[in-house]
């Protein structure tokens, strides 16, 4: 049995809702589908999800409205078939007063998805009745996985919209933008499916940013842990939250292209060695701009038992998340996002000076972090030689190193003025070859 979610690149017009028809119907195991809301069909295209957010900030454009009615109109019209979602768009007249935003935006789903089982002559299976929030806004897994198992083992096949479900009071809830991946996870999970595929408009995850790196390779196995150090780093194929529901049911997932449907795409799986024992043991490089370090010195700073605790501690009052902690004896090193700091920098290094006096403290921003990612490259003798001699002979200044123990990363900081040069000389000379 297979679960899949198609995209809003891949949902947009009717032609694509076509392709999608046909990807299903090519494999009897392809049992039930989520689908997200319609994406953009060109460049300047707008989401109906966009124009969903819009809408609700003014409820009364009547011209948002017909835009979103006229783009499922042209959905309809192009697939060829024939149904009616004027009563539908009575309903969304008639809530603009009173409907909250969590239950407009879900519309775009809604809508699409009732289009599509109609399509596919499918049932449609209302999320609303399977996925299961409470108060906090925080997903309630066992209830959902077995509601959805119930609903959907009950029918053949299904339809699904994608990114909302309902809170216990009965109203509409969503997941952040991109969720439909999440409900896709999560009917995966429900139902124990061999395999969750998601179809997007790539051909899979790539061994580094094309827009940086155009030759970079398509990756045709990723572990979940290192395709969540490579996510962490920027390289966002997926929701962060759609793999866990899969990893910790062993099922794995395939990512792939809805206009390529003959390219097998990247599998994630539960683990991998084939790059433990290759030459090449590099499985990806990602890496993201915006970092600050906050530089601590302070002589004697090792026998201050708390020391590092209490500089975290402030951090934590003034809302600001810490990266990596790299130190030395008398030094201490705390890598944040830039962005954390807009309103709190003075304040911040006030507390620090006050509370830690310091013999030295400063922040310095424009740091860009790198991570070379694989399995057990660590393990690899000379590997860490190869890295640095790569970084040293282009004339790039590495500024900070984590190693973890995990055996899975590098990960290097370096000037932000360098941050592309950094990704091309290491996949050329690692990856590349």
């Amino acid at each position: 049995m297979i679960v899949c979610k198609f995209g809003g690149t891949s949902c947009c017009s009717g032609s694509q809702l076509k392709k999608v028809k046909d990807i299903l119907l090519a494999n009897p195991e392809r049992r039930y589908v989520i689908v997200s809301a319609p994406g953009k069909r060109f460049d300047g295209d707008q989401k109906v999800t966009d124009l969903l957010y819009q809408l609700d900030k003014d409820r009364h454009t009547a011209s948002i409205l017909a835009k979103i009615q006229q783009r499922y109109a042209d959905i309809i019209r192009d697939a060829g078939i024939t149904f009616d979602l004027d009563h539908e768009f009575e309903v969304i007249q008639n809530q603009l007063d009173t409907g909250s935003t969590a239950w407009l935006v879900s519309r775009g789903e809604y809508l699409n998805a009732k289009i599509f089982a109609a399509y596919m002559n499918w049932p449609f299976l209302e999320a609303a009745d399977m996925i299961f929030f409470d108060e906090n806004h925080h997903l309630i897994e066992p209830l959902t996985y077995r509601f959805m198992k119930k609903e959907m083992l009950a029918h053949a096949n299904g339809v699904i919209p994608g990114f909302y479900g309902s809170d216990e009071a009965g109203n509409i809830a969503v997941f952040p933008r991109g969720g439909s991946d999440v409900s896709g996870a999560l009917a995966a999970r429900a139902v124990q499916a061999d395999a969750y595929e998601n179809w997007t408009d790539v051909d899979g995850i790539l061994t580094a940013d094309p827009h940086l790196v155009p030759e970079a390779k398509p990756i045709n196995t990723i572990s979940y842990q290192e395709l969540r150090e490579l996510s962490y780093m920027g390289a966002g194929m997926l929701q962060e939250e759609a793999v866990f529901p899969c990893r910790n049911a062993g099922i794995p997932i395939n990512l792939r292209n809805t206009n390529h449907p003959n390219v097998q795409g990247t599998w994630i799986v539960s683990e991998t060695k084939q790059r433990t024992e290759a030459h090449q043991p590099i499985t990806g490089i990602a890496g993201k701009k915006g970092f600050s370090n906050i530089q601590i010195e302070k002589a004697m700073m090792n026998t201050q038992i708390g020391f590092g605790a209490k500089a975290l501690s402030i951090l934590a009052e003034h809302g600001v998340s810490f990266e990596h902690n790299p130190t030395s004896i008398d030094t201490m090193s705390i890598l944040v996002p830039t962005a954390d700091l807009k309103d709190c920098r003075k304040a911040l290094l006030a507390d620090l000076q006050a509370q830690l006096s310091p013999d030295n403290l400063f922040i310095e921003d424009g740091i860009a972090l790198i991570a070379v990612v694989g399995e057990g490259i660590i393990r690899h003798v000379g590997f860490a030689a190869r890295l640095f001699g790569l970084v040293a002979e282009a004339g790039i200044n590495v500024r900070m190193i984590d190693v973890g123990f995990s055996e899975m990363n590098v990960i290097i900081g370096v000037n932000e003025e360098d941050f592309e040069k950094t990704i091309r000389v290491i996949h050329q000379g690692l990856v590349a070859k």
